[in-house]
């Protein structure tokens, strides 16, 4: 080979040597820019089925049985990385039971603002005793999958297995889908659900209430939540307990037959050790909404309104603003709902005091 071949040959691989890195790192701009752009439409398909499932769901129609097979997987995704006590910034209005009262549901959100302009804290209990727990609840789930900073979900007593094969949830699903495959779904959810949660480390939030076991909020971090909610011990406290402020003025025995009665004794030191201004819980059934105990430093909201479709009762919600002030909203039930209390008469069951 001559000189000047070899002098070509050697500038031909110097230009090689310098056009191959810029060729690498185009490829790799371009592979980059197809694997944003695939996750983008990705994200924007998931996120507008994800909103046609809720628009279905806003006019009382369920899904498919797939489709809340996908929605729970997703939903489980979200919640795994939630802790026991979640935290919420202010504002957020802060909702009390709900019991399948779907249209009732939809009047709250008339009242409080639609998610997620509102930021909304629901204290559990969504299902059971009402004629639309399926869809009150995946209506929930969904805004959670499609607003997860901006609604919290946590768990209630009736969110629990044992507790909706007897009041209606299961039998709900079973009539609904034709098999117990949606109620086996949801439930699996429930064990990913936290168990309390607080407001800019002031208003501690939980659908019960207190346990002799636990005198601190890090307590709580420590519990094993992902179980069907046990018989005894502070997880089953959390969910089942109630204040009294006429009887008891420590720890008492619950007529529910799990969880406890606590005084004012007990709700003060748990407020002062853990720097508390509020205890908010759920869970009873108050006839003006809300009740304010202790000094004002218990109180329980309640948003089923007309429970039961036969308690006439009015409905609450907790408004919380940026600076921790509070305003309590009151609410009846909707036109739909007075319908159903006339021409669907509550199912029968077990006595009311697991309210």
């Amino acid at each position: 080979m001559t000189d000047a071949a070899l002098r070509l040959m050697d500038r031909h691989n110097v230009a090689v040597d310098k056009i191959q890195p810029l060729a690498v790192a185009c490829l790799e701009l371009i592979e980059s820019c197809l694997y944003r752009r695939s996750l983008y439409l990705m994200i924007t398909a998931s996120l507008a089925y994800c909103h046609r499932q809720i628009q279905t769901l806003l006019q009382c129609k369920i899904i498919t049985e797939a489709e809340v097979k996908d929605l729970c997987l997703k939903a489980r995704e979200i919640l795994v990385e939630e802790s026991n006590v979640q935290r919420v910034d202010a504002p957020v209005t802060v909702c009390g039971d709900i019991h399948g009262q779907f249209h009732d549901l939809k009047e709250l959100f008339k009242v409080g603002g639609e998610c997620p302009k509102t930021n909304y804290l629901f204290m559990g209990d969504f299902v059971d005793r009402g004629h639309h727990s399926v869809e009150t609840f995946l209506l929930l789930l969904a805004l959670k999958v499609r607003y997860p900073d901006r609604i919290t979900l946590i768990r209630g007593n009736h969110e629990s297995r044992q507790i909706t094969k007897v009041y209606g949830f299961y039998d709900e699903c079973f009539q609904k889908f034709g098999s117990a495959n949606v109620w086996r779904y949801c439930c699996e959810i429930f064990d990913y659900l936290s168990l309390s949660a607080i407001i800019d480390d002031r208003i501690f939030c939980v659908h019960g209430g207190l346990s002799p076991s636990i005198n601190t909020i890090d307590q709580i971090r420590t519990i094993d939540r992902m179980q069907e909610v046990p018989h005894n011990g502070a997880m089953c406290d959390l969910l089942w307990s109630d204040p009294d402020p006429d009887s008891c003025t420590g720890w008492g025995l619950s007529p529910r037959g799990a969880g406890f009665l606590f005084g004012e004794s007990v709700a003060k030191p748990f407020l002062h050790n853990n720097g508390l201004e509020l205890i908010a819980r759920a869970h009873q059934l108050v006839m003006e909404g809300y009740k304010l105990m202790f000094d004002e430093q218990v109180v329980t909201v309640w948003s089923a309104p007309n429970y039961c479709y036969r308690c006439g009762n009015v409905a609450a919600i907790l408004e919380v603003d940026s600076n921790l002030n509070r305003e309590y909203r009151i609410f009846k039930d909707s036109d739909r709902s007075s319908m159903n209390s006339r021409t669907n008469p509550q199912r029968e069951g077990p006595p009311d005091y697991f309210l």
